[in-house]
């Protein structure tokens, strides 16, 4: 009995060493009296028991390292912290297990070299101002590096550039002075523009008021020359009535019309007293001119 139940516990250890389950995108390394046999993917793996064993299992899947803040000189002699985050992948299970001892701990290493290297080759203000290529020289070099490793760096991240406190007050008084330079050329736009709109708006005031004016001046124009015409026309037709009227009493139109001039002044002396008249010595022919009169009027 003792010895069917080794038996069993035997068989049972057989199993587990000879069937490997491997979960999705992982792979483990198997070796074979110390040396690489295979790799097993996925899936249930068969191996030789006592023979084979695995060596390591490896995550395929993309991983990220956390770089802690470090501090980095600038090549103007500014000294700050930088911090970045790197996603990496493994793409060859082999190199990664062979040609290096910790992955892991040589990407990190790797990383603040290569941060220490970027940044000493920038000043302070384009390192502040060009973070993205700071990312991309730092994935084109950490990738290069990691490549005889069997790692793909995917990307780099600069979280944080924290430069010293003094720096960083000066910095903000900078940003002070020109948010308040925008702010000053702002408003003097808007007034230059606001002057511009209402030098428009004034002279095509000027303009319109003009054009009323010289509408306003030609209907008066017309209307005096209108009412002058009209005038005109009645008093025509008015002194060839009276020519009429004078022919057919056969009187003289001279003495007519030297009457009428002699009442309008008799009409001015009793408005005015102290106004001086001159007559005629003849006054025969002022008499006949009133009777001329008399007689149209008693015609008509």
């Amino acid at each position: 009995m003792t010895l069917i139940i080794a038996l069993i516990i035997f068989a049972l250890i057989v199993a587990f060493s000879t069937i490997k389950l491997v979960n999705q995108a992982s792979v483990k390394i198997i070796e074979r009296l110390g040396k690489f046999h295979k790799v097993a993917e996925s899936g249930l793996n068969i191996i030789v028991p006592f023979i084979d064993k695995v060596r390591s299992t490896l995550d395929l899947r993309e991983q990220l390292i956390d770089i802690d803040p470090q501090s980095v000189i600038t090549r103007d002699n500014v000294t700050m912290q930088v911090d970045c985050v790197v996603y990496w992948q493994i793409i060859d299970p082999i190199k990664c297990v062979y040609e290096i001892f910790n992955v892991r701990v040589g990407i990190q290493q790797l990383t603040i070299s290569t941060i220490r290297a970027v940044i000493g080759e920038m000043d302070l203000d384009h390192t502040l101002s060009s973070r993205e290529t700071i990312n991309n020289k730092l994935r084109s070099a950490l990738d290069a590096a990691t490549d005889k490793w069997g790692v793909k760096v995917i990307r780099v991240e600069v979280r944080n550039i924290i430069p010293p406190e003094d720096i960083r007050v000066t910095m903000e008084k900078q940003m002070t002075a020109e948010r308040n330079r925008r702010a000053a050329i702002l408003t003097a736009e808007g007034e230059k523009q606001s002057a511009i709109l209402e030098a428009e708006g004034v002279k095509q005031s000027a303009i319109i008021s003009a054009e009323g004016e010289k509408e306003k001046n030609i209907l008066e124009a017309e209307g005096i020359a209108t009412a002058k015409l009209k005038i005109a026309e009645a008093e025509a037709k008015a002194l060839q009535v009276l020519t009429d009227a004078l022919e057919k009493t056969k009187a003289d139109p001279a003495n007519y019309l030297i009457a009428i001039k002699y009442i309008e002044a008799l009409k001015d002396i009793s408005d005015n007293p102290n106004k001086m008249v001159f007559m005629p010595y003849e006054a025969t022919g002022v008499l006949s001119s009133i009777g001329t009169l008399k007689e149209l009027f008693e015609q008509k």
